[in-house]
């Protein structure tokens, strides 16, 4: 367990001074009065963090199931390249997590990129690499330096645990389908520079958001997991309402062809708590605060995740429709 250092949060000085013994969430979650004029299509870093120029080649991240690499760009910026099939859901809901007010990385999507030095064949990934050289559909992390990984947190355990955005993130992971909540995708960061007096030094956030917009549980084929329209407009979003709690499908009950692979199965059967028995109001909440997210944004979230301008319509609109049944909860 790590502990958060108490400062002046910013709901503090919306809502006035929080009963004694109250969470301060400040640390998962910032109250904005900006929602509206975010830039959602450039994200967290804005425009002017986007990768651009030349990349060389530094050394593959082998860490995870998705082929990865870091790279360093003219500017001496290093980056984290993500291939394959997360690398579009990821950009757009780390994007929409952050319009939410919520702690993101930042993600941009390159349809195209070519890096230097990179080796003749990749240990994972290589498929991915054209016989140019060129990669296609990529997602680049970028390295802040400002910014130091201190640890990981616990969905079960951690400093915000029953609270109204805690469970807010929970609700918001079964928007988007995030059937991958194991607990190594969650990272608390530590702020290195200066920092406002209502900011935290130490946040907390879902570091690894590429398992989303697909069927909301682990199945095959695999195609049909991440950034799958067809399946994330066809899935369940919720399961169960009652007078005070609901229940989310995502993370769904993974496919029995997973049997054969015993331990994934059981792990994936044992997120499932994550999604359920949320407080109704919780729910109802966050879906207030992402329906201040206009159209165009979720658009925009879609848009810079590089999905064709027909698929871009059809998730704003299955992504609307499932916050419209938020607020109504």
């Amino acid at each position: 367990m790590f502990r958060q250092e108490r400062g002046l949060s910013l709901a503090i000085l919306i809502v006035g001074i929080p009963a004694r013994g109250a969470v301060d969430t400040s640390a998962l979650w910032r109250p904005l009065d900006d929602i509206a004029s975010r830039d959602v299509f450039y994200g967290p870093g804005g425009k002017f963090d986007q990768p651009r120029g030349s990349f060389t080649f530094i050394e593959e991240d082998l860490k995870g199931t998705q082929p990865k690499f870091v790279v360093r760009d003219a500017d001496g910026v290093k980056w984290t390249v993500k291939l394959g099939s997360e690398a579009r859901p990821e950009t757009a809901a780390s994007r929409l997590i952050w319009a939410a007010g919520y702690f993101a990385n930042e993600d941009y999507f390159l349809p195209l990129l070519t890096v230097q030095s990179l080796p003749a064949r990749l240990h994972r990934g290589q498929k991915f690499v054209a016989p140019d050289g060129t990669l296609r559909a990529v997602r680049l992390k970028k390295h802040l330096v400002d910014e130091k990984k201190i640890g990981t947190w616990d969905w079960r355990a951690n400093p915000f645990s029953g609270t109204r955005e805690m469970n807010g993130l929970r609700a918001l992971m079964a928007l988007l389908n995030n059937w991958d909540l194991t607990d190594e995708n969650n990272a608390i960061l530590e702020r290195q520079g200066k920092i406002e007096p209502y900011e935290a030094r130490q946040i907390y956030l879902v570091s690894d958001v590429g398992s989303t917009l697909g069927s909301g549980n682990l199945r095959w084929p695999m195609r049909q997991v991440r950034g799958n329209l067809r399946s994330y407009g066809g899935s369940n979003f919720t399961t169960r309402v009652d007078a005070d709690y609901v229940d989310f499908y995502s993370p769904g009950r993974p496919g029995l062809f997973f049997l054969a692979t015993p331990r994934e199965y059981f792990h994936k059967m044992q997120l499932r708590w994550i999604g359920r028995r949320i407080p109704r109001r919780d729910a109802r909440w966050i879906g207030q605060v992402l329906g201040r997210i206009s159209k165009d944004q979720i658009r925009d979230a879609f848009r810079a995740a590089g999905y064709p301008p027909a698929e871009v319509d059809a998730f704003t609109n299955i992504m609307q429709q499932r916050i419209a049944r938020l607020e109504e909860l």
